[in-house]
């Protein structure tokens, strides 16, 4: 996956904006204010730290332990860096990334989860 392709994935879902609070080379992309994705966009390989269930983490690390890891500078138990230059199947990227968006939209509140599901 390019960094173009991730970065527009990441935007392709319902109220998803990026920001750069580490400074101008950490797309920071969050949804209700909440961070769902973190990646160096020009970083060689391509990163990104994505929330995951902590029983969904341990197996995709398990399954793929040279691409997924433990969440560098993120909470190991919820977070996973994933290498998504190639290794990986885009399929499974996009998976991983909506499973963040999707985890980080239950934790808002309920008012919240209601705004952004209106068109």
């Amino acid at each position: 996956m390019t960094p173009a392709r991730l970065r527009a994935l990441c935007l392709s879902f319902g109220a998803a904006v990026e920001d750069f609070p580490f400074g101008p080379r950490i797309s920071v992309f969050k949804v209700g204010g909440k961070l769902f994705a973190l990646a160096d966009l020009d970083a060689r390989p391509l990163k990104v730290n994505l929330k995951c269930d902590p029983q969904d983490a341990v197996r995709l690390r398990a399954a793929h332990p040279d691409l997924i890891v433990p969440g560098w500078h993120m909470n190991k138990r919820h977070w996973n860096t994933v290498t998504v230059d190639g290794g990986l199947p885009d399929r499974l990227v996009r998976e991983l990334v909506e499973d963040s968006y999707d985890l980080v939209v239950a934790g808002l509140p309920r008012a919240e989860r209601l705004r952004l599901d209106r068109p």
